[in-house]
């Protein structure tokens, strides 16, 4: 009788890869490629094939796969205490909520989970404050947003989003907003009235292709926001924490908002971490009751959410994406003309349109990922390059020298 192969228990890519479509909702169209370990900016998949990271989990992951120093915080608190609500205080989440509002110059921390949570505590806090700080007639505030922006995947959310594909299917939609052009200061101040409660703005647009505004817009959104008594709400979620050179976005024209809106890296990529992070006379406005989460600020996420500002706070990260940006847009540069017809970067974060006639974004990414490099395209033929701050110089110049063989091939 002939021997029959062990059956190890361990299904191969394709096979995982079969499951999920039989399994899961179709509501994501990942490159087809099944991770099983990963350590700084490599992933191994099942096969043990490796790749090289550059997108980072769109900044979820700006210090790498399994840092250890946030791997360690998440083993220490495990073994003392993950959850309790807020019902109860826990030891962590004062820390916490300390240190990210000095990180970010900021009074008071209201502790989430996912981004668009975020997203959502500062349209609440918005209104809330316009209607009883501002004195806004119950029900008629408005908030002023940007076309081309994403600011998550909720009702409320996509209610104020252009993208057909995030929106057709899912109304009614939430009223109460308004969308201008981005990077329109003009479009904008004419769209402020008196029941203006906020202007909620990406101060680089990721999902739209990593937009990058002109010089004194968001300056000019803070100087009109303090003369129309309007709150700037700023969503760093996926441009903050060290991403693009410095700790905020917003900083590259020396500007705070009154709300400022994180989540993605916040959590190590390690759990789901968010914050409301926000002046002291617009956070106030929530009392027992009005907002809440049972997981957000639990103790895990506080040790987690404590360990990456501790990174933060020594500002090795920011440099690092400061400098290897550098060396990202001058690798870029050199490619258009050749397959790229521009991109937009700062720091390490950058939107590269390729030309059409060397394939869409998605058949580019495949071609990358047969090369052994990970990204991610955006809008049909842009593709999105936001690898670990942690990133090698060396890895980095590999990673888009394979840019450069596809386009080449």
């Amino acid at each position: 009788m002939t021997a029959q192969p062990q059956n190890t228990g361990r299904r191969s890519s394709a096979e995982l890869i079969h499951a999920e479509e039989s399994r899961l909702a179709h509501n994501y169209h990942p490159l087809p490629v099944v991770v099983a370990k990963a350590e700084g900016a490599w992933v191994e998949d099942v096969e043990g094939r490796r790749y090289l990271d550059m997108l980072a989990g769109y900044s979820a992951l700006n210090f790498g796969h399994r840092h250890p120093a946030l791997i360690e915080a998440a083993h220490r608190q495990l073994d003392q205490l993950t959850l309790t609500s807020r019902a109860f205080h826990n030891d962590r989440l004062a820390g916490f909520a300390e240190q990210l509002a000095d990180l970010t110059g900021l009074d008071m921390t209201l502790p989430m989970n996912t981004g668009a949570e975020a997203v959502e505590s500062g349209i609440k806090l918005a209104r809330k404050w316009a209607y009883e700080v501002k004195g806004v007639a119950p029900d008629q505030a408005n908030i002023v947003v940007a076309a081309g922006n994403f600011h998550g995947r909720t009702t409320t959310i996509v209610s104020f989003s252009d993208d057909p594909v995030a929106r057709d299917g899912f109304g009614p939609f939430t009223p109460g907003f308004r969308t201008v052009p981005y990077d329109d200061l003009a479009a904008l101040e004419a769209a402020v009235d008196e029941n203006t409660a906020a202007v909620l703005i990406e101060p680089i647009q990721g999902e739209a292709g990593v937009l990058i505004p002109t010089d004194g817009y968001l300056a000019g959104i803070r100087d009109l926001t303090r003369r129309a008594n309007v709150l700037f709400i700023a969503d760093e979620i996926q441009s903050g924490l060290g991403r693009t050179g410095t700790t905020l976005a917003v900083a590259h024209e020396a500007v705070l908002p009154d709300l400022l809106l994180l989540g993605k890296a916040l959590g190590g990529g390690i759990v789901p971490v968010s914050a409301v992070v926000g002046r002291r006379e617009v956070m106030s406005v929530l009392g027992p009751g009005q907002h809440g989460s049972t997981f957000g600020g639990n103790p895990l996420a506080a040790a987690v959410g404590s360990a990456v500002v501790g990174l933060l706070e020594t500002g090795e990260f920011q440099q690092r994406a400061k400098d290897l940006g550098v060396v990202l847009a001058d690798r870029l540069s050199a490619l258009v003309g050749h397959g790229v017809v521009g991109y937009r970067a700062r720091g390490l974060w950058a939107g590269v349109d390729i030309d059409p006639a060397f394939g869409t974004g998605r058949e580019i990414s495949e071609r990358l990922m047969a090369e052994g490099v990970l990204v991610k395209d955006t809008h049909g033929s842009t593709i999105r390059f936001a690898p670990p701050l942690s990133i090698s110089e060396e890895d980095l110049v590999s990673g888009l020298g394979a840019l450069e063989t596809v386009l080449a091939g």
